[in-house]
C-alpha cells in the first residue's frame, strides 16, 4: 500500500518561503556580481595615466560612467 503525503497548510507555506528565499538569494548574488564588475572596471581605468586614457579615447571624467555602463548597462 502506497502512502501519499498530503500538502498541509504548513508544507505549502514552507515551500513558498523557501522559493521566496531562493529568489532573493539569486537576486543578491546577481547584484554582487554587477557591483564587482563596477568596482573592478572603475579601479582598472582609474590607474591608467592620462596618456593611456587618451590613446583609448576615454576622458578621465567619463571613467565612472563607463564603469556603470559595463556593470549595469546604463
Amino acid at each position: 500500500m502506497a502512502t501519499t503525503r498530503s500538502n498541509s497548510g504548513f508544507d505549502i507555506v514552507w515551500d513558498a518561503g523557501r522559493t521566496f528565499f531562493h529568489q532573493k538569494n539569486a537576486r543578491m548574488r546577481k547584484a554582487l556580481v554587477k557591483r564587482k564588475v563596477y568596482r573592478t572596471t572603475l579601479q582598472e581605468l582609474s590607474v591608467l595615466t592620462d596618456r593611456e586614457l587618451g590613446d583609448l579615447g576615454i576622458p578621465r571624467c567619463s571613467i565612472k560612467r563607463m564603469a556603470l555602463e559595463a556593470a549595469y548597462g546604463c
